[in-house]
């Protein structure tokens, strides 16, 4: 009888890596749409603001945009390793990637809303609404650049 070894694989790191290029690139999607929206790029800042104790608008600009973009890069790989736990569970299919996109969008929008936003000093109300929403809507785009871009990325390592 044999001994049982396993053969290492390059396919996860090389997804997660896939991630992280779609992470960023859906970033700078993202950032084509929060640019238009009307709170603009008030979510990056507030996350800016929140890591160093000032209101949004004093937040630094590049603070904001390296955390912005750590954090959509940062994602990518999240995403990737969800959709793993997914296929592992339920096979690799349409249906296991709409799942861990909704459980995606629920993550990305539930932390930005009740963890970070409400931390954020000098908003008012009608602003957290407004920058409540447009985080949504980011979100969505988010999601919507990165998930075929995982897909296809995957697809080419299999």
């Amino acid at each position: 009888m044999e001994p049982l070894v396993a053969t290492p694989s390059l396919a996860v790191p090389l997804r997660l890596v896939v991630g992280v290029v779609a992470g960023v690139i859906a970033t700078l999607g993202m950032d084509g749409v929060m640019a238009r929206l009307p709170e603009g790029m008030t979510p990056p800042q507030v996350a800016a603001g929140v890591l160093t104790d000032r209101r949004p608008a004093d937040a630094h600009p590049r603070l904001a945009a390296v955390v912005h973009y750590l954090a959509g890069g940062a994602s990518g790989p999240l995403f990737v390793t969800l959709l793993l736990f997914g296929e592992g569970l339920l096979g690799a299919s349409a249906s296991t990637y709409l799942l861990t996109t909704a459980i995606m969008y629920l993550a990305m929008v539930g932390f930005f809303v009740v963890v970070v936003l409400p931390q954020s000093r000098g908003l008012t109300r009608a602003r957290v609404e407004r920058t409540r929403l447009d985080w949504a809507l980011s979100a969505a785009v988010y999601l919507a650049i990165l998930v075929p871009l995982v897909a296809i990325g995957s697809g080419f390592l299999q």
